[in-house]
């Protein structure tokens, strides 16, 4: 079956920091837009910020592979090359990594590569790539 494109609409306290953080330093196309959402080209899927008010919520994190990993988060799983290259963007443009790239189940099945991090509303994306794609719902 041939993935579809998803649509994920994500809130954002402050929608012009935001937009400069999804168009300059991840480097993803702007679609339509108004004045409290943009929409982008988050890898072929649809990704919308949306301003919301900022609140105060707790950040909870679960324990994965050793690592605090935090809960939400979204993102998408990359073709192993493209990974290595959105890293190395991503390091040259000085991220403030949650979880620094590295390779997660190392020797195990499901070994793939993630890195986290998030944007300047707090939301946490995650960006992982796998050698094997057949591992992806490996167990």
């Amino acid at each position: 079956m041939p993935l579809s494109p998803f649509h994920l609409a994500i809130p954002v306290h402050n929608l012009t920091e935001c937009r400069i953080f999804y168009t300059t330093i991840l480097n993803f196309e702007e679609g339509r837009s108004s004045d409290h959402w943009v929409d982008y080209n988050f890898f072929g899927h649809q990704l919308v910020i949306h301003y919301k008010p900022k609140s105060e919520e707790d950040t909870h994190t679960n324990l994965v592979d050793g690592k605090d990993v935090p809960v939400p988060h979204f993102g998408v799983v990359l073709p192993w090359e493209d990974f290595q290259s959105f890293a190395s963007l991503l390091k040259s443009k000085n991220i403030k990594f949650i979880i620094e790239p590295y390779i997660r189940f190392e020797g195990q099945v499901g070994e793939q590569a993630t890195m986290f991090f998030k944007d300047p509303s707090g939301n946490a994306l995650e960006f992982k790539a796998f050698k094997d794609m057949s591992q992806l719902f490996a167990k």
